[in-house]
C-alpha cells in the first residue's frame, strides 16, 4: 500500500456505487422498442421504462415506492404529543415534590398550600397557568415547574427557527430578554415589508446585524427569511391540525407560559400570521394522522411534517402524471432528506438516460406534436432484431452461416477472421498487417505467417431478389400473443435486406379486411385493433405488383399467417368478410397464388397455431405453387423467415 501521505482509504459505507455503470441506452431502446412493437406509443413507453428501470438499476416504481415505505415509517413509528406528555411528566414531578415538602411542614400555611394544590384545574394546561403565581416551598419542585416553561419556550422556538434548540438548553433571564426583542423586531420588520416600504433592506440587514445568531442559515434577503419561517410556520400550522381538538387547546394555552414570559407566545402568534398572509400558498391547513408509540416534540414534529410533505410532493413528481412531466422537476435535495444519498444517485442516473435517450437522436417529434422513435432509432431496433435471428440461426448444430456468399460473391469492404471452411479470397493487406503486428507484439515469434493472420474478404451473394413479406395484422395475431414477433420478424428482415443485400427490393404488406403497403416505421407503429378478416387475397394483389416492378430480380414470396383466407377485395375496392370461408374467397386466393408461381415465385407460408383449416389451406397451396410451409414458434419465426430468405437467395 502507497505511503503517501496525499491518498486517503476508508470504509465504504454504503450509498450508491461510485463505480456502477451508467445505463445502457442501447438497452434502453430495446426495452423502449418491445413496448412500441406491442403497441405503446414511444413516448407512453420512454414512461414505462423509466417507471420500471432497467435491469437492477431502480426506477420510478422503486423510488416511490421507498417514498411510501418512508411515509409509512414515519407515520406508524411516532406520535405528536411528546411535547404535551414530558410537561404533564414534569407537573406530576412538581406537585409530587411539593407534596412531599409540604407534608414535612406541620403549618396552616402547609395545609393552605396543599388545598391549593387539591384545587388545580384537571387538565394540564390549566394547573400550569395556576401555578405560574405559585411561591414552591420545594426547589426540586420549582426546578420542574421552571423545566416547564423553559422546555414550552425550546419547543416553539425549535418550530420555527432553525438551530435555536440547542443553543437555549440554559435559558437566563437575559436570553429570554433577547428571544422577546428578536421577535418584536422580526414581527416589525415583516409588518414593514407588508407595507412594501422602501427601505426594508436596509432594515433587513440592519435586523440581522442584530440577531443573526438566530438565523445559523444565513438568510441573502427578506425574501429568503419569509420563505425559511414560513415554510416551518406552516409546517407547526399542520401539526396542530394533526392534533386532537383537546390538545389543540392545551397546547395553545401553555405557549402563553413559554419561558414565564407570556410575550413570547403572543409574538410568535403573530409571527404565524403574518407568515401565513404573506406565504398563503404553503399548506396551512394540511394535516395527518400518526399512531405509533415514539411521541415527539413539537420541533420534532413539525418537522416529521415537513418530511411528510416534502414526500408527498416527491410522490407527485415522480408519478410524472401532470402536464409537462419531466425528471429534471425532482427535488433531489429534499429526496436526498427524505431517502438518502442512495436513491439521489438513482434519480440522476434515470434523468441522465432520459436526457441521453432524447439527445442521442432516438426520438423526434411527428407533424401532430406527438413524439416517434426516429429513423436512428428504428435502425437500432432493426439491428437488435437481426442479431436475435442470426444468435439463432448460429445454435443451428450443423449448419454454415448462411449470409455468406462465398468466392463467387461481391466483396462488401469489410474484412474478418478466417474461420474453418470458409472459401472467400483472403485480404492480403490485412493479413499481411496481421502477420507484422504480431512479431512486433513478441519478437521471439519467427514464423513468417500464423493461421490467426489470416483475413478474408466478405462477399455478398450478385444475384438480386424482389421480396414481398405479407403478415397477417388481423385480430387473432394479437390475441395468441405473435404480433410483437411478427413486427420483429418484419424489422429483422428489413435490417438485414438494407443492410446486407441493398440491390434487393423489399415491400412489406399487412393483411386484415383489407391489405396495404407499410414501411418500416408505420409497422413499428402498428396498433393491434380488432377487427374480423384475413384478407390475403388483397396482400397477394399487392404482391405480384410489387413483384412485377422488379422484373431482373428473384421474385420471393413470404407469407406470416394463423388463420385461413376469410375476406376477399371487391371489384369495387370493398373488403368482403365470410366465415365460414366463402367458396369464392378461397378460389379469387388460389387463383392470384397461381399468378404468382408463373411468374417463378419462391413461395413460403409461414403458419402459426394448428388450425386444421388453415393446415388444410397451405398445403393446397404447396401443392399448387411448389413452395414451402414452415411451422414455427412465434419466438422462433424471426429465425425461420430470415433462414428461408436466404435459402432463396441462394437457390437463385
Amino acid at each position: 500500500m502507497s505511503s503517501d501521505p496525499s491518498f486517503r482509504y476508508s470504509r465504504f459505507l454504503g450509498g450508491p456505487d461510485p463505480l456502477a455503470p451508467p445505463y445502457d441506452p442501447r438497452a434502453a431502446l430495446d426495452a423502449i422498442g418491445e413496448d412500441v412493437l406491442a403497441g405503446a406509443s414511444p413516448s407512453a413507453a420512454l414512461r414505462e421504462l423509466l417507471r420500471r428501470g432497467l435491469g437492477d438499476r431502480a426506477g420510478l416504481d422503486e423510488l416511490s415506492r421507498r417514498v411510501h415505505e418512508r411515509r409509512r415509517e414515519l407515520r406508524s413509528r411516532y406520535r405528536l404529543d411528546g411535547t404535551l406528555r414530558q410537561v404533564d411528566e414534569l407537573l406530576r414531578q412538581a406537585l409530587a415534590d411539593e407534596r412531599d415538602a409540604l407534608a414535612a411542614e406541620r403549618s396552616d400555611d402547609a395545609r393552605f398550600r396543599e388545598m391549593q394544590l387539591d384545587a388545580l384545574p384537571g387538565d394540564t394546561a390549566g394547573a400550569v397557568r395556576e401555578l405560574a403565581e405559585y411561591d414552591w416551598r420545594s426547589a426540586e419542585g420549582a426546578a420542574a415547574y421552571a423545566e416547564i416553561q423553559r422546555l414550552l419556550g425550546r419547543e416553539l422556538l425549535d418550530q420555527r427557527f432553525a438551530g435555536i434548540r440547542d443553543a437555549m438548553r440554559q435559558v437566563t433571564d437575559a436570553d429570554v430578554a433577547r428571544v422577546a426583542d428578536m421577535l418584536a423586531d422580526l414581527n416589525a420588520l415583516l409588518a414593514a415589508h407588508a407595507r412594501s416600504e422602501p427601505d426594508i433592506d436596509r432594515r433587513f440587514a440592519e435586523f440581522m446585524d442584530a440577531h443573526g445568531e438566530f438565523f445559523p442559515e444565513r438568510p441573502g434577503s427578506i425574501d429568503e427569511l419569509i420563505e425559511s419561517l414560513a415554510q416551518r410556520s406552516a409546517q407547526a400550522s399542520r401539526l396542530l391540525n394533526s392534533l386532537t381538538e383537546q390538545q389543540r387547546a392545551e397546547l395553545a394555552e401553555l405557549s402563553q407560559q413559554a419561558f414565564g414570559d407570556p410575550r413570547i407566545g403572543a409574538a410568535l402568534s403573530q409571527l404565524d400570521a403574518q407568515l401565513q398572509a404573506l406565504r398563503p400558498d404553503l399548506d396551512w391547513s394540511g394535516g395527518a394522522e400518526f399512531d405509533g408509540d415514539q411521541p415527539l416534540g413539537l420541533g420534532q414534529a413539525s418537522r416529521a411534517m415537513g418530511e411528510l410533505a416534502d414526500l408527498d410532493s416527491l410522490a407527485e413528481q415522480l408519478a410524472q402524471a401532470y402536464p409537462g412531466a419531466q425528471l429534471s422537476d425532482l427535488d433531489l435535495e429534499a429526496l436526498e432528506r427524505t431517502l438518502g444519498p442512495r436513491s439521489v444517485a438513482d434519480a440522476r442516473r434515470l434523468a441522465e438516460l432520459e436526457q441521453a435517450l432524447r439527445a442521442d437522436g432516438l426520438f423526434e417529434r411527428a407533424a401532430d406534436g406527438s413524439l416517434r422513435l426516429s429513423p436512428r432509432a428504428l435502425r437500432r431496433l432493426g439491428e437488435t432484431a437481426l442479431r436475435d435471428v442470426a444468435r439463432q440461426l448460429s445454435a443451428r448444430g450443423g449448419q454454415r452461416d448462411t449470409r455468406l456468399a462465398g468466392a463467387a460473391g461481391e466483396p462488401t469492404g469489410a474484412s474478418r477472421e478466417w474461420r474453418f471452411g470458409d472459401t472467400e479470397p483472403w485480404d492480403v493487406p490485412r493479413t499481411l498487417g496481421n502477420a507484422v503486428l504480431r512479431r512486433a507484439a513478441d519478437p521471439s515469434d519467427d514464423a513468417p505467417f500464423a493461421l490467426a493472420d489470416v483475413a478474408i474478404t466478405e462477399t455478398e451473394a450478385r444475384s438480386r431478389a424482389a421480396v414481398a413479406l405479407c403478415v397477417d395484422t388481423s385480430w387473432s395475431m394479437v390475441a395468441e400473443g405473435r404480433w410483437v414477433p411478427m413486427k420483429r420478424t418484419a424489422l429483422a428482415l428489413h435490417q438485414l435486406v438494407r443492410t446486407r443485400f441493398r440491390t434487393d427490393a423489399l415491400e412489406l404488406i399487412t393483411f386484415g379486411r383489407l391489405a396495404q403497403t407499410v414501411s418500416a416505421e408505420e409497422l413499428v407503429g402498428l396498433d393491434g385493433a380488432y377487427e374480423q378478416g384475413t384478407n390475403l387475397h388483397h396482400a397477394l394483389l399487392l404482391a405480384g405488383r410489387h413483384l412485377r416492378k422488379h422484373p431482373d430480380a428473384q421474385p420471393v414470396l413470404l407469407v406470416v399467417t394463423d388463420g385461413e383466407p376469410t375476406a376477399r377485395l371487391t371489384p369495387d375496392g370493398e373488403g368482403l368478410f365470410d366465415y365460414p370461408p366463402d367458396p369464392e374467397t378461397l378460389r379469387v386466393t388460389v387463383a392470384e397464388l397461381d399468378h404468382l408461381a408463373r411468374l417463378g415465385a419462391a413461395v413460403t407460408v409461414f403458419m402459426l397455431g394448428e388450425d386444421p383449416s388453415l393446415r388444410a389451406f397451405v398445403d393446397l397451396v404447396a401443392r399448387r405453387t411448389g413452395g414451402r410451409v414452415v411451422s414455427p414458434d412465434p419466438d422462433g419465426l424471426g429465425a425461420a423467415v430470415v433462414s428461408d430468405y436466404l435459402r432463396s437467395r441462394r437457390r437463385s
